[in-house]
């Protein structure tokens, strides 16, 4: 009898179907001028581990200038781990193109990614890299009202059941140039008192061998922590992995009977 309970092998118990997934690993990089960042990284770690299967690891500076630089970035090997990363920095003054280059290699091999707001209007190095990389090219921003924003191209999986919706006041970030590489997917209006203001605000990108989803929407915190602007960005965060699927979006808690 002992030898034959020596024999057996005890196995782990099979994965149930609905058993959820490892979750992705978003780096949320933000920090730089002109922002609430010390609490909208909160909103955001929050609003997306949320309804998706994924964490949100932090990489924050206090720095509130427009020369605010990422240690991180400083590593020839900073994205390993990581399966997308969210720019959110505002670092308008930072022009080392070397640096710069080092955040963008992995993102020209693969790396997917997500960029907010004034991630738009960060690293502006002598060439257009960034840019590129971004799929659009803004210069400046409208008044603090608020936006109109109409999904246009309701086919792509990231508009998948959203709603078009009116922000709280909010900037509009302008359009020089929308790159062939790029896929607008909603336009945002703001009537700013002189002029009906009618910008790209939301877009996805093929940078090379990577994703990128980007919006220009999430100034005020309000704004960042609007469930449908976390909606959004969750989705785009999904889509940018390939992971936009009911594997990777966490059941909707269903509302207790009235």
């Amino acid at each position: 009898l002992a030898a034959c309970a020596a024999s057996f092998t005890i196995l782990p118990a099979p994965a149930t179907a609905d058993a959820p997934p490892k979750p992705l690993k978003a780096l949320l990089v933000l920090g730089g001028c002109c922002h609430d960042y010390a609490n909208q990284q909160n909103l955001l770690k929050k609003g997306i581990e949320a309804p998706a299967h994924v964490l949100v690891p932090i990489e924050y500076t206090a720095d509130k200038t427009t020369k605010a630089r990422f240690p991180i970035y400083e590593k020839p090997d900073w994205s390993v781990g990581y399966d997308v990363v969210i720019h959110d920095e505002c670092s308008s003054d930072v022009k080392d193109l070397p640096y710069v280059q080092n955040i963008l290699a992995p993102h020209r091999a693969g790396l997917p990614a997500v960029n907010l707001h004034c991630a738009m209007h960060s690293f502006r190095v002598e060439t257009d890299d960034w840019f590129k990389y971004i799929g659009l090219q803004s210069a400046r921003h409208g008044p603090q009202k608020p936006i109109d924003v109409s999904y246009i191209d309701r086919g792509h999986p990231v508009l998948q059941g959203l709603e078009n919706w009116t922000t709280v006041n909010e900037e509009l970030y302008n359009n020089l140039k929308l790159f062939d590489t790029a896929r607008p997917l909603a336009r945002g209006k703001q009537d700013t008192g002189k002029a009906l203001d009618d910008y790209v605000v939301v877009w996805t990108n093929q940078y090379e061998k990577g994703r990128v989803f980007s919006t220009t929407l999430g100034h005020n915190n309000d704004t960042v922590a609007d469930p449908r602007y976390l909606d959004l960005v969750t989705r785009g965060l999904l889509w940018s992995c390939d992971k936009l699927n009911d594997t990777y979006l966490k059941p909707v808690p269903k509302e207790a009977p009235k």
